[in-house]
This record gives C-alpha cells, sequence and structure tokens, in this order.
C-alpha cells in the first residue's frame, strides 16, 4: 500500500459515472489508499451509464478483490460517524467525481447532511485538498455562485470539459483526458491521457 494518507474518493449521482470508474481504476493501480463512498444516486448513475449494479461489479472493473483488499476501503454514505467524517482521521484530501449540483450545493452551504458532505466540509475546514469534478451544463447563476464559493473556501472546481486538441478518436479519450487532469491535482502519477506540448508554427 502507499505510504501516502489515504484520498477520500466520493461518486455521486451526477451524469459522469465512466469518471469516476477511470479515475478509481487509475488510484488502485497506482496502489494510492482509498477511501470510498458511493452515494444512493451515485450507485444508480453506476448502474445506468457504466452497468455496474453493486460494488463488487465496482471491484471487479476497477482492478480486483486482491488489489481493493491492499488499498480501498468502502464507507457507507450514511454513516456520519466514520473515518472520513472526522478532522483527526488523517487523509490526503477529497476528490468527488462526479460531483453533482446538489452535493456543491450542500458543501458551498456547510450543511453536510451525509457523509460525502461531511467528509468535503472536514477537507476544507482542515485546509486539506478537495477536488470537485462537477457535470452539468448549462449552469444556472445558482450553480455558478456555488463553484465560486467553494473556490474562495480552497476547493479546485474541475468541470468535466474534455478538451479536443488531441483529436480524441474514442469516448475513453475524452474520459481520460478528464481523469489525467484530476490525477494532475492529487498528486498521483499515471500514464493516461495526452498534454499539450505546443503547437507547431508555420
Amino acid at each position: 500500500m502507499s505510504a501516502r494518507a489515504p484520498l477520500v474518493f466520493a461518486i455521486t449521482g451526477a451524469s459522469g459515472a465512466p469518471y469516476a470508474v477511470r479515475l478509481l481504476e487509475q488510484l488502485v493501480r497506482a496502489k494510492q489508499a482509498v477511501w470510498l463512498i458511493v452515494s444512493a444516486h451515485g450507485q444508480r448513475l453506476l448502474s445506468t451509464e457504466c452497468g455496474i449494479g453493486d460494488m463488487d461489479e465496482l471491484r471487479a472493473r476497477t482492478g480486483g478483490a486482491a488489489a481493493w483488499k491492499a488499498c480501498v476501503t468502502v464507507f457507507d454514505d450514511g454513516d456520519r460517524g466514520a473515518a472520513p467524517a472526522s478532522g483527526s482521521a488523517r487523509s490526503a484530501g477529497m476528490v468527488v467525481c462526479p460531483c453533482s449540483m446538489g452535493t456543491l450545493a450542500a458543501i458551498a452551504a456547510g450543511t453536510s447532511r451525509s457523509l460525502v458532505e461531511r467528509a468535503a466540509d472536514v477537507a476544507l475546514k482542515e485546509r486539506r485538498p478537495l477536488l470537485l469534478v462537477t457535470r452539468e451544463t448549462p449552469l444556472s447563476a445558482i450553480h455558478l455562485e456555488n463553484m465560486l464559493r467553494v473556490t474562495r473556501a480552497g476547493a479546485v472546481v474541475m468541470p468535466a470539459a474534455p478538451g479536443f486538441y488531441h483529436q480524441p478518436a474514442r469516448v475513453d479519450d475524452l474520459v481520460d483526458f478528464i481523469v489525467a487532469r484530476a490525477l494532475d491535482h492529487l498528486g498521483v502519477e499515471a500514464k493516461i491521457g495526452t498534454r499539450w506540448s505546443g503547437s507547431k508554427s508555420d
């Protein structure tokens, strides 16, 4: 297992489950310790968008039982007394991928009604990294104000808006674009995606 403190990883109910699956796969491959929380709506989207009906299927798609045993701990989103809910439990920060507008609003308001929201609240109050991979379009003034509010509090908002300069040929290329950026912000090394190397002059 990685010597790094565990990274809290939350999957919520915004469309974008393929980003979550690929990101978790890469974290497991990098042997990054993960505290995983999947909201009820997050699980529904995993099923709808990726055909992943339960945690066993998610485990099989992202490294398998042996890899998970080494680095993934699963927490129930309803358990607000779990380790990610306490600032005294050390972590390397948190990523919410995908992050729904409802989750964003709760984090911005500090309401923390679930373990996902409480863990994000902890990341902010403890000044730990908090990465929100948001997925919504178009954005209302309320969404934008919430994004500004969490950014001012210390979070990084990363909309799941892939670029096209790398000339993607598959949906997987678009997913990897965002996941590679997320991994960069989390400080986890991975060899996926294409980095910009500058344009050629005529």
